[in-house]
């Protein structure tokens, strides 16, 4: 019980001086600087826009200062898309930027689910969540589907599960797309983007959840999302 309690008060001790004495960094994806990872203090990880365009962003601090980032976009899509057999189907296309500030690589892995699922707010409603391979780079934001190649990539994976996996060094970052893939428009908006409880990566999709991949990294339990 002592060792607990004095392991809880020097991590909040450590967490305290972070934030006194904080730097940032600015994650790279390949050549393409992304985005400042500095975060205005009066921000909190809610679904609100701020000046990244992104929809959430998601900061986990280590006991040592050092700290993980998961930001979500807003989605883009051509709305509709038809597969080789005429059945036609709704997509959006969103990207997920996860930056590492820690002093040790991060491997990630994305595992979607290989069947549908239906979502809450959309009564029949059925969606599949897909990943491609490619990186997202900052140079591709302006473009229809943020650059993705959106009519090749479902033809080929439309029904295929969906997964990836990679490594992102110290002080380095990685960007992806998901790409949600439903047989009827979604009532309202969509918004969508994953989020991190111990080291399982869970995607949240207007509010239902998917555990969806991890992150492995030592002591994944000292992560403590920033409020």
């Amino acid at each position: 019980m002592k060792k607990n309690r004095l392991l809880l008060i020097l991590t909040t001790i450590g967490l305290i001086s972070c934030n006194q004495g904080s730097t940032s960094f600015s994650g790279t994806v390949g050549k393409e600087t992304l985005i400042s990872t500095k975060i205005d203090k009066s921000q909190k990880p809610s679904a609100k826009h701020n000046k990244n365009n992104f929809y959430t962003k998601y900061e986990y601090n280590q006991s040592d200062c050092t700290s993980l980032i998961i930001q979500n976009s807003f989605p883009k899509s051509g709305i509709n898309y038809t597969d080789p057999n005429g059945k036609k189907y709704i997509y959006a296309v969103f990207w997920t930027q996860i930056i590492n500030n820690t002093v040790n690589p991060i491997e990630l892995t994305i595992d979607f689910p290989l069947d549908s699922f239906e979502i809450p707010s959309s009564s029949g409603n059925f969606m599949k969540l897909l990943v491609p391979s490619d990186t997202m780079t900052i140079d591709k934001e302006p473009m229809n589907d943020y650059g993705l190649k959106i009519k090749y990539f479902l033809d080929n994976n439309r029904y295929k599960s969906s997964s990836l996996k990679r490594t992102i060094k110290p002080k380095s970052s990685t960007a992806f797309y998901v790409v949600p893939l439903s047989n009827r428009g979604v009532r309202g908006t969509l918004r969508a983007g994953f989020s991190l409880k111990g080291q399982n990566l869970f995607y949240s999709v207007n509010n239902k959840e998917i555990l969806s991949g991890k992150i492995d990294l030592p002591a994944p339990q000292s992560l403590l999302l920033k409020k």
